[in-house]
């Protein structure tokens, strides 16, 4: 019996991951590594270890440790001056609807500041448990987040779906032997095909929502 529902948040409760690949674009660059907004695209879901490893090992690069946290806090400056958020229409009031039969959740890539004070400005008081980036040593695609996630829910994996919008976010559900659905919010739904399930758009993950919610499926 389906118990709980776990989301990642930058493109599934938020528009927001433009802004984050901006500033992880000038930040990088700043660094010396020139990448495409594309490029962040492809990894969204990591952390920022992940995120600065991969995109040096493009270029063909190796980060000096201290880059790690300089990076990452030029990458947090620059997010914090242009973002812009704004959530996906109804999603707040499709999660208060699921909240009263499931657990819920999210689990993100991104630093704890930025999602608690995303999650706590645009839904309040919905989720039960939150993971970050930097509530794991190992980001998506590895299963670790997802596996923290269950165990802070006290779910059995048959009990709980993940939302995912990208590729490494969808591997690491898989990789925690999780039911994966996904909406191609800024990939291809070619990109996302290692998920059980893969919507069209954000009114088609919301009526499938619901669906869940009455029994339908």
């Amino acid at each position: 019996m389906l118990k709980a529902m776990i989301f990642d948040f930058d493109g599934v409760l938020a528009d927001s991951m433009p802004y984050h690949a901006q500033a992880w674009k000038i930040a990088l660059e700043e660094a010396g590594v020139e990448i495409n907004i594309e490029d962040i695209y492809e990894v969204e879901g990591s952390n920022h270890v992940g995120i600065i490893q991969l995109m040096f090992k493009k270029v063909g690069k190796t980060p000096h440790p201290q880059q790690f946290d300089e990076i990452a806090q030029k990458k947090r400056e620059i997010f914090s001056e242009i973002s812009n958020l704004e959530t996906f229409e109804d999603m707040d009031k499709c999660l208060f609807i699921l909240k009263k039969k499931f657990k819920l959740a999210v689990v993100s890539g991104a630093d704890r500041n930025a999602v608690y004070n995303m999650v706590n400005q645009f839904y309040p008081d919905i989720f039960d448990i939150i993971v970050t980036g930097e509530d794991v040593d190992n980001g998506k695609p590895s299963p670790e987040p997802y596996i923290k996630a269950l165990e802070m829910l006290d779910v059995q994996k048959d009990e709980c779906i993940v939302v995912e919008n990208a590729p490494l976010g969808v591997e690491a559900a898989k990789n925690a032997g999780l039911y994966c659905v996904a909406v191609p919010t800024y990939v291809g739904p070619d990109k996302l095909n290692k998920a059980d399930i893969v919507l069209e758009d954000h009114n088609t993950l919301k009526t499938y929502l619901h669906s869940l919610y009455s029994g339908q499926i």
